[in-house]
């Protein structure tokens, strides 16, 4: 599945499958905040991203997800390289599933993040 926003980034989802995915961007200029580093907004979409590519791996062809709500926390600061986000589902339920990211520039953990996606029906 083509995301138009992953796209307008430069994400790549490298691989979703059986609850876990892994999304890479190469850091570009335009990534970066003020001061010259790569803003963390960036960062909180390649989590969004991964974990939502990592919970649809799961869902039924009548389901989709949403994001409730997501906590990221901010280890180091990224200029340039590769960014590898890996994420996983911790608890699938029937409407709720939680999932966890991590993110790392150059084999050095940058980033967590931890969320919960609703689990909706679409109608077909």
């Amino acid at each position: 599945m083509e995301i138009p926003f992953c796209k307008l980034l430069g994400m790549q989802l490298e691989s979703a499958a059986e609850g876990t995915s892994q999304c890479t961007l190469t850091v570009r200029e335009a990534h970066f905040n003020p001061h010259h580093c790569v803003h963390g907004g960036v960062l909180y979409a390649l989590a969004d991203t991964g974990m939502g590519a990592a919970l649809y791996s799961r869902l039924a062809p009548d389901e989709y997800c949403a994001t409730i709500e997501i906590k990221m926390s901010y280890f180091k600061v990224v200029h340039d390289g590769v960014l590898r986000c890996t994420s996983r589902v911790i608890k699938h339920g029937k409407r709720i599933a939680c999932l966890e990211s991590e993110l790392f520039n150059q084999d050095v953990l940058v980033a967590k993040a931890s969320g919960s996606f609703s689990i909706l029906k679409r109608d077909l």
